[in-house]
């Protein structure tokens, strides 16, 4: 499921706008913009894609370490676990304290 940032409803992983207010999920989805939030922030070096143990083929082939401008959108194209996608970004820092 994909939450949007802007009305705060759910649509499945596999919509691309929002089921209530027509938003743009690659835009406007949780996850997009915490990525975007990521790649403006300057002590944000990298950015890691996670995904869980359970994980399908597809989510499993983008798992790794990316460059701030090459990060694959959430969710994975091409995901087939029975749940949705549920991977995750999770930042690599330049700096922790400052």
């Amino acid at each position: 499921m994909q939450t949007c940032t802007r009305c705060n409803t759910q649509s499945p992983t596999t919509f691309s706008s929002c089921l209530n207010c027509g938003a743009s999920l690659k835009e406007f989805s949780t996850t997009a913009v915490v990525l975007k939030k990521m790649q403006d922030n300057p002590r944000v070096k990298n950015i890691r894609l996670m995904v869980t143990q359970d994980a399908c083929p597809a989510c499993l082939g983008y798992e790794g370490t990316y460059e701030k401008s090459k990060v694959p959108p959430l969710p994975i194209e091409g995901c087939s676990h029975l749940h949705g996608c549920r991977c995750f970004y999770e930042p690599m820092l330049d700096e922790i304290y400052p």
